[in-house]
């Protein structure tokens, strides 16, 4: 079974939330309808390890290096895919980090994401649309 490694971030500042907002996709670079998510992207082969990986994907999809690694969830995000991906599931490492910027350098670098915006924890659950991100929030949200 082919497995896509990604990895995942929960990010907070002052008790606010960071979610980006997808506007097209990553296959196809089509503009789609869109969704709120947390950043979230595939390890690549140049990546030394996960934590690599999470600060490289925070810098592309918010335009900041502005993070700080809190821990890593003993949870991961795992879903499959339509048969015509070239991958069967994808698991997702996610990690709790802290974003210590002022805001003003919160600019996506990937062509995917659109926006940049932080939401309360109570708008956190109703502001994410993908089911197993929801599943996975509901698991972890007494420990954000």
């Amino acid at each position: 079974m082919k497995i896509r490694k990604a990895v995942g971030a929960v990010i907070v500042q002052d008790n606010e939330y960071l979610l980006i907002h997808k506007a097209r996709n990553s296959d196809s670079n089509k503009v789609i309808n869109g969704y709120w998510d947390f950043p979230k992207g595939g390890v690549e082969a140049s990546d030394k390890d996960l934590e690599a990986a999470i600060m490289r994907e925070l810098k592309e999809e918010t335009g900041s290096a502005n993070y700080k690694i809190i821990n890593r969830f003993d949870r991961k995000i795992c879903f499959s895919f339509p048969k015509s991906y070239k991958y069967e599931k994808q698991e997702t490492t996610m990690f709790y980090v802290e974003y210590y910027g002022n805001r003003e350098d919160l600019e996506p670098q990937d062509e995917e994401i659109d926006e940049v915006k932080f939401f309360s924890k109570e708008q956190l659950m109703s502001s994410i649309s993908l089911y197993e991100t929801q599943k996975f929030l509901s698991e972890v949200f007494d420990q954000i």
